[in-house]
């Protein structure tokens, strides 16, 4: 499996480690990066179609491919136009085979905009995100309205070319049983890829869900927190992230990062959503970047454990991450997509 003895060359460069699974459609090694205008590079083991669908399976474009080197752009020419990631599936004699690749354009985040708000206390003050770019997350609400009037201009965001990667999952082995998470680069690349290299490197080993928190405002079950190398809630990989504008709706099972209150602080403690009837109100404020599309069970024994301290959330025995491991996305079919769908919410725990 990916990962088998964490290396540093994990960290920033996974893909000369790809090789070890002989896929079917590789990145070459030294081609991670893809000029705007030059060839988009990866090698096909035998000749295949090339299949590019969007984030829903829907097929955007087909080509034949012989083995060996491949130029994607060449072979696909509206890939260069993609405006988020996309997966380029090989299919042999009619069989999605391996894991499809992702390329993923390299576009620069549109402008953040914010302001201060009042949380439903009445007092406690937070930074809320109400927009990006030039566009409002609410654009019905006078208030937001008003504050757009001083935003200045919005630079455009200039394409500096694309990355390719294979598509790979998150298997976390816990205590509570196993939780894998598939990733959605098309709502925020950087995201995935931060948490795929934490995982890879062996950052989350060992780690415990530090925060479980079974009963939100409205009264039914909120979220599971865990990725900080201290357990306290305070710890994290020591560097902080830009928060990317995902449209991901948190949901049951939606994984998620957790931040402190200035947006780009987030960097390794991530989340998992229970009910949508409480993290609706995370949508646009957090990053959502996953879906869980194996362990519903372990995700509700998590939320079902005693809590020592219902302030914090923490559990009088908390889950662990036992191991954390990268390994390559099952094949999608073209019109399809991925056959794993996200987890949904048992009835027994509704």
């Amino acid at each position: 499996m990916y990962g088998t003895r964490h290396t540093a060359a994990m960290i920033g460069a996974l893909l000369p480690l790809v090789a070890v699974f002989a896929l079917q459609l590789e990145p070459l090694p030294d081609a991670a990066f893809a000029r705007p205008t030059g060839p988009i590079r990866a090698r096909a083991a035998s000749a295949c179609e090339l299949v590019m669908m969007d984030a829903d399976g829907r097929v955007l474009a087909r080509a034949a491919a012989p083995a060996g080197e491949l130029d994607l752009a060449a072979l696909l020419p509206t890939l260069r136009d993609i405006p988020s990631a996309v997966r380029v599936q090989a299919v042999v004699a009619g069989v999605p085979t391996d894991a499809p690749l992702l390329v993923v354009p390299l576009l620069g985040r549109p402008t953040i905009r914010t302001i201060q708000d009042v949380r439903p206390d009445g007092k406690t003050k937070f930074t809320r995100v109400i927009g990006w770019g030039d566009q409002l997350l609410e654009p019905a609400n006078a208030v937001h309205v008003e504050a757009k009037r001083t935003w200045s201009k919005e630079d455009p965001a200039p394409r500096s070319g694309f990355r390719v990667a294979v598509d790979m999952d998150v298997l976390f082995d816990t205590s509570a049983g196993v939780m894998r998470f598939a990733m959605r680069p098309d709502m925020a690349p950087n995201t995935a890829r931060n948490f795929v290299e934490l995982a890879a490197s062996g950052f989350y080993d060992g780690t415990i869900i530090h925060r479980v928190v079974p009963k939100g405002r409205g009264g039914t079950p909120f979220v599971i927190q865990g990725g900080d190398p201290i357990g306290t809630g305070d710890g994290g990989p020591g560097y902080d992230i830009a928060l990317e504008p995902s449209a991901l709706a948190h949901d049951f099972g939606v994984l998620s990062m957790a931040r402190n209150d200035w947006p780009d602080s987030a960097g390794s403690q991530w989340f998992v959503g229970l009910t949508r009837a409480e993290t609706a109100r995370l949508d646009g404020q957090y990053c959502a970047f996953g879906e869980a599309i194996e362990g519903a069970e372990a995700i509700i024994a998590t939320e079902q454990g005693a809590i020592a301290d219902t302030e914090t959330g923490r559990p009088v025995s908390p889950v662990s991450v036992k191991r954390a491991t990268v390994i390559p996305a099952a094949a999608w079919v073209p019109g399809a997509g991925r056959s794993a769908k996200r987890v949904v919410r048992p009835e027994a725990s509704k």
